[in-house]
C-alpha cells in the first residue's frame, strides 16, 4: 500500500512538473524569440537561421527555470494533498514524515542527476549549434535591410548609403565603404541595382567612381558599370561561441591548463587565463548549482509539519514559500561571487552541504514533536 500511495504522488509530481515546465519555458521562449528578431530586421539573416537558432536556445531556458517549477510543484502538490486530506492516507498507512521527506529527497536527487546532465550536456550543445546555425548562415534577409536615407551596417566591415530607392527597386545616389584598418576602399555610384538570387549576390553599379587609399597611396578611377560582391560578407552576430555554448570537456581541459596539471589539449577554444573566473562559475552552473534541488525538496517538506487545522498554517505556508524563494535567489547571487577568492570558493563549495545537514537535523527533530 505504501509503494501505491507513494508511486501517484511521484505520478502527480513528474505530471505537473512537466506541464510547468512546458508551459512556463514556452513562455519565456516566445518572449526570448521576439528578442532575437533582431537576427532578421538587423543583421539580415532568414527566418530558417532564426527559427533554428530560437529552437535550439530552448534546452537552455528548461535547464534555468528546473529549481523554481520544481519548487512550485512540490509546494503546490502537497499543500493540495493537505487541502483534501490526501496527506493523511500516508500518516494512516504507517508512513512516518521522515520517510515521506526522505522519498522527497530521493525523488530530488533523480532531479538533481537530470539537471546536471541537462546543464553539462544538452544544453551547451543546443546553444553551440544554436550558434553554428549564425555561423553557417547567408545574410538572407540583407536587400530588405536597404532603405533610403539610412545608413545600413548589418555585415561586417560593410557601410551602405542610399539616398533614394526608386520604384522599379532601383537606387540612386549610392555610397559604400568598404573600409579595413590597413586599407580605405569607398564607393559612390549614381545608379544601382541588388542582384539577389541563389546564383549570385552582388550589388550591380553605374556610373561612379573607387576611392582606394592604401599605404598612404590614393588612386581613384572611374567605372560604368561594376559588380560589388555581397556574398564575400558575414554577419554583424557574434558567431565566436560564448563560454556556456561551449563543452564542459573544454571548458574542464581549461580549469586543469590554468592549475598547470596538463600542458596542454587538443581543444576547439583558447585557453584564456582573463576568462578563468567565468569559466569557474560556468563549471559551478552546470555540476553544482544544481546541488540546491535536494534542499529546496527539504524546506517545502517543512509543509507537512503542520496541519491545515492548525493556527500557524497559513503562516508557516508564507515562511515555508519565502525561504525557499530566497534559497532559489540566494543560489543564483551566490554563483557570481563563487570565483572572487579562494575563500568565496570554499564558501561557496560548503553551504549547501552545511546548510543541507542543519536543516535536516532540525526537520528531525521537529518530526519527532508531532
Amino acid at each position: 500500500m505504501k509503494k501505491l500511495i507513494f508511486r501517484k504522488f511521484a505520478k502527480d509530481i513528474l505530471i505537473f512538473f512537466i506541464i510547468m515546465c512546458l508551459s512556463i519555458g514556452l513562455i519565456v521562449w516566445t518572449l526570448q524569440a521576439v528578442n532575437y528578431f533582431d537576427f532578421v530586421t538587423q543583421d539580415g539573416h532568414g527566418l530558417k537561421t532564426y527559427f533554428t537558432y530560437t529552437i535550439f536556445n530552448f534546452p537552455k531556458i528548461i535547464h534555468r527555470i528546473i529549481p523554481f517549477i520544481f519548487f512550485i510543484t512540490l509546494f503546490y502538490l502537497i499543500t493540495n494533498y493537505e487541502q483534501k486530506n490526501e496527506l493523511s492516507i500516508f500518516w494512516i498507512n504507517g508512513v512516518s514524515k521522515i520517510d515521506f521527506t526522505n522519498k522527497i529527497i530521493f525523488l530530488s536527487i533523480i532531479l538533481t542527476v537530470f539537471q546536471i546532465s541537462l546543464g553539462s550536456l544538452f544544453s551547451p550543445y543546443s546553444q553551440f549549434k544554436a550558434r553554428e546555425s549564425l555561423k553557417d548562415s547567408n545574410v538572407d534577409f540583407f536587400t530588405s535591410l536597404i532603405k533610403e536615407g539610412k545608413f545600413i551596417n548589418a555585415v561586417e566591415g560593410l557601410t551602405i548609403f542610399i539616398k533614394k530607392k526608386n520604384m522599379d527597386q532601383t537606387f540612386s545616389n549610392i555610397f559604400i565603404d568598404d573600409s579595413t584598418k590597413n586599407n580605405s576602399k569607398m564607393i559612390y555610384a549614381k545608379d544601382g541595382v541588388i542582384i539577389d538570387n541563389n546564383q549570385r549576390k552582388s550589388f550591380q553599379l553605374f556610373n561612379g567612381k573607387v576611392i582606394n587609399n592604401e599605404k598612404k597611396k590614393i588612386n581613384v578611377f572611374g567605372f560604368e558599370q561594376i559588380d560589388f560582391n555581397l556574398a564575400d560578407y558575414s554577419s554583424n552576430s557574434i558567431l565566436v561561441p560564448k563560454i556556456q555554448e561551449r563543452s564542459s570537456k573544454n571548458l574542464l581541459a581549461c580549469l586543469l591548463i590554468f592549475q598547470k596539471k596538463i600542458s596542454e589539449f587538443k581543444n576547439d577554444i583558447s585557453c584564456d587565463r582573463s576568462l578563468s573566473k567565468e569559466i569557474n562559475q560556468e563549471l559551478f552552473k552546470r555540476f553544482y548549482k544544481p546541488l540546491y534541488i535536494p534542499l529546496i525538496a527539504l524546506l517545502c517538506c517543512f509543509l507537512i509539519l503542520v496541519p491545515k487545522n492548525s493556527f500557524r498554517y497559513s503562516k508557516n505556508k508564507k515562511i515555508i514559500f519565502l525561504c525557499t524563494f530566497f534559497l532559489i535567489i540566494f543560489s543564483e547571487a551566490s554563483l557570481r561571487y563563487s570565483s572572487i577568492s579562494l575563500v568565496s570558493t570554499y564558501i561557496y563549495l560548503f553551504i549547501p552541504w552545511i546548510s543541507f545537514g542543519l536543516i535536516y537535523f532540525f526537520f528531525y527533530t521537529k518530526s519527532k514533536n508531532v
